[in-house]
């Protein structure tokens, strides 16, 4: 969305974004005054990157050497979207008041008195590649203060989506999919439902070489094994009550084979674990908001429209839309989450939802490293 004010006025924000579906990074210029997104780059990872970091979810050998290669690796890749970013609109980087990065999630396990998130990221290097301030950790003092660090959108969700005297759900469909609860009466919930994209993204590369099921055609040819649907639905972490947030280090397919009986055809199984990723959200979204009339949805599994569909199936009475009907863009707005965060810190106001992750309280989020 272009922004109205002229450039002088506006309050310009960089969100650079990285998810667990390991697609790329998307980076947006983001006015900050008018909650409108100036620009929006997309960049995939180099296949050599992408490959190291789906690795790195899980133990291996050189790990801490490998995991600072891989951090600069994606801060030299951050820095290359901020300068397209920047060319594509005209602006300069004195511009930008400070730009929020995420980096890549390679362990997630924020429970109990040693809980932690990792997200790999050199802070220092992308200051030094970019000459803008970079926020980054922008998970991890909510961790400290005993939270879930996740989802930390809610609160933006709510300044962007919200609508008057309706309960309304935004719902990111990524690598993991979370709910955004935005009830009427001025209350906000969140949390992790489950797996979006992983394990459909995981399943067809193993079997097709792809990298994801587009528009979940190969899903759509096969049939739903109830047995093992039963199977997957019985993994404990789904009965847990909010605040909770999961992730590759749960959802993998090693858990899959697990639950795998011989002589399954592959497409019957992606069709399963299709119907699982909009199950999780459906009964999610009944158990916690039953009376939702709209439920938004972005990231990249919306543009799943088989998935989609069973979603809407799965919620009669709830208008099932994408975010680009409510002005943003599916691929932008976890970006620009992350750039509204950027400024919380900036003007030191807390960005997590004690409510929406269990923290102990409000908690600026962040660290800085200076240009």
């Amino acid at each position: 969305m272009a922004s109205p004010l002229p450039t002088e006025a506006r309050q310009l924000y960089i969100g650079l974004m990285s998810g667990t579906s390991l697609d790329g990074i998307d980076g947006v210029l983001f006015d900050a005054q008018a909650l409108t997104v100036i620009g929006h780059v997309h960049a995939p990872f180099s296949h050599a990157l992408r490959d190291e970091l789906l690795a790195l979810n899980a133990p291996g050998d050189n790990e801490l050497h490998r995991a600072a290669l891989a951090a600069n690796a994606v801060a030299r890749a951050y820095a290359d979207v901020v300068s397209q970013l920047l060319e594509a609109t005209g602006v300069a980087r004195k511009q930008i008041a400070a730009l929020g990065a995420h980096g890549q999630t390679v362990r997630h396990r924020p429970d109990g008195f040693d809980g932690y998130t990792t997200q790999l990221l050199n802070g220092a290097l992308l200051a030094e590649q970019t000459g803008i301030d970079v926020i980054c950790d922008l998970r991890g003092r909510d961790v400290a203060a005993g939270g879930q660090g996740a989802p930390l959108v809610p609160a933006f969700h709510r300044a962007v989506f919200s609508a008057a005297q309706t309960d309304v759900a935004v719902l990111n469909l990524g690598g993991i999919s979370n709910l955004s609860l935005l009830f009427a009466d001025g209350r906000t919930g969140g949390f992790d439902c489950g797996p979006a994209n992983c394990l459909m993204d995981g399943w067809i590369a193993r079997h097709r070489g792809l990298a994801y099921d587009a528009s979940g055609a190969w899903a759509a040819t096969g049939k739903l094994l109830p047995e093992l649907l039963a199977a997957l639905l019985a993994e404990p972490w789904f009965a847990l009550p909010p605040p909770k947030s999961t992730g590759r280090d749960l959802f993998h397919l090693r858990w899959l084979d697990a639950k795998l009986t011989p002589s399954l055809a592959s497409e019957d199984v992606q069709a399963t674990l299709l119907e699982l990723s909009a199950r999780c959200v459906a009964d999610a979204l009944h158990t916690t908001m039953p009376q939702a009339s709209t439920l938004i949805a972005c990231g990249g599994g919306a543009l799943n429209g088989v998935l989609m569909g069973r979603l809407a199936a799965l919620l009669p009475g709830v208008a099932v839309q994408t975010s680009a009907a409510h002005g943003l863009p599916i691929d932008q707005v976890e970006a620009a989450a992350f750039a509204w965060l950027a400024q919380c810190f900036i003007e030191r106001r807390p960005g997590n939802l004690p409510a929406v992750t269990g923290a102990a309280g409000a908690r600026l989020l962040g660290a800085l490293y200076p240009a």
